[in-house]
């Protein structure tokens, strides 16, 4: 003989009691609550984390998912990110000196986007990099041109870096034209220096 049904159950059909569509609304549920939850979504707070906690403390005894889950198609629009900053000064220095072909896609964008706001920092950018192959190519017979087309563009850090350099223009020359340095000795003494730290 099949079981009787408890009572209080509904009659109800095999497939309405898979889907649990017999329950009748359990004690604990979030209705009573929802126009505090909202109040808040309207003044700004987005955290659901945090409106779960507030909720609970005025006697929601349900879970978290069900707050978010209510919650989640009222969640106020995020604001649009803000425009991105113009890069440091630190950073368009980082993208001169380095070599171009160890950029970033992103940062070779970059470098290329300053001259439409102002003409300086091309033309500071080539004389960075003009210089750069100096050392590297053994160059140094092309120093007192690159000084020349400084003292054009007046561009206040290099055109003061080229008049030090005038200074004691043959030893630079000197050393921006022969294959010998002092690489050696001054990566020794640093050696010793971090060792005596």
């Amino acid at each position: 003989m099949p079981r009787p049904w408890r009572t209080g159950w509904p009659p109800t059909t095999w497939e309405e009691l898979a889907e649990g569509r017999w329950q009748t609304p359990q004690p604990g549920g979030l209705d009573p609550f929802t126009p505090y939850p909202h109040r808040r979504l309207e003044a700004g707070c987005g955290n659901f984390a945090q409106l779960f906690r507030e909720v609970k403390a005025l006697g929601y005894t349900g879970s978290y998912s069900n707050v978010r889950d209510h919650l989640q198609p009222h969640r106020p629009a995020c604001a649009q990110l803000p425009a991105p900053s113009a890069p440091t000064v630190r950073e368009v220095t980082g993208w001169m000196t380095r070599r171009p072909d160890s950029l970033a896609e992103d940062e070779r964008l970059q470098l290329k986007a300053l001259p439409a706001r102002r003409p300086e920092p091309r033309a500071a950018c080539d004389h960075v990099r003009t210089f750069a192959t100096m050392p590297t190519r053994l160059t140094g017979h092309d120093l007192t041109r690159w000084i020349s087309e400084v003292r054009v563009n007046e561009l206040p850090g290099i055109s003061s870096f080229a008049r030090g350099l005038e200074q004691d223009l043959d030893a630079v020359v000197q050393g921006l034209t022969s294959p010998w340095n002092s690489g050696s000795v001054e990566g020794r003494v640093n050696h010793i220096k971090m060792i005596k730290r």
